[in-house]
């Protein structure tokens, strides 16, 4: 899938708030951080500046964490300062795979009417499927049927609707995930 600028923007400014809350963090915590010992430094650094300078701090900071896997750290300050970072990461997850959703079902309804071809409820999506193969609960049919009612009507219910089944699907697929581990 690839990724807007908007996606991406809305993701740096996702990085850099985690970026914030590492550098509100004690020393003694910081330095225990699952990243490499430079940027616990600078995260350091960051946390004893104040202003513009801070902010430049955390920017860079970010800026190097850009293309690091964050999972790890994202586990660490939920295990310190509790699951809201977390929970607004899985939300925007979940907005942007319903975005990616409409943004296909909206190009093939297009590429059908410029083609003089049917666009029909049942329609071949590659969305749905990266969505089926992250939530296995998920039920693709219904995915492909909304996205195509809200293709031809722009109806936000559909869209709604969307979000509430792929936040079932993420808090069955949660569930069971948290069923195996016991």
């Amino acid at each position: 899938m690839e990724i807007s600028k908007s996606e991406q923007k809305r993701r740096q400014k996702m990085l850099e708030q985690l970026v914030e809350e590492a550098c509100g963090l004690p020393e003694s915590l910081i330095r225990q951080l699952p990243l490499r010992e430079e940027i616990r430094v600078l995260l350091g650094q960051a946390a004893a500046m104040k202003g513009g300078t801070r902010n430049r701090q955390v920017k860079y900071v970010t800026k190097l964490l850009k293309n690091e896997p964050m999972e790890e750290v994202y586990g660490f300050l939920v295990a310190r300062k509790g699951s809201a970072l977390l929970e607004k990461k899985a939300f925007h997850d979940l907005e942007y795979l319903r975005d990616a959703l409409l943004s296909e079902a909206i190009e093939r309804q297009r590429e059908a009417e410029a083609n003089q071809v049917d666009f029909g409820e049942d329609w071949p999506s590659r969305v749905v499927a990266e969505m089926a193969e992250k939530l296995p609960r998920l039920d693709a049919r219904a995915m492909t049927s909304l996205a195509w009612m809200y293709a031809r009507g722009r109806n936000p219910k559909y869209s709604r609707e969307i979000f509430r089944q792929l936040r079932a699907a993420e808090e069955q697929q949660k569930r069971i995930d948290a069923g195996s581990k016991t």
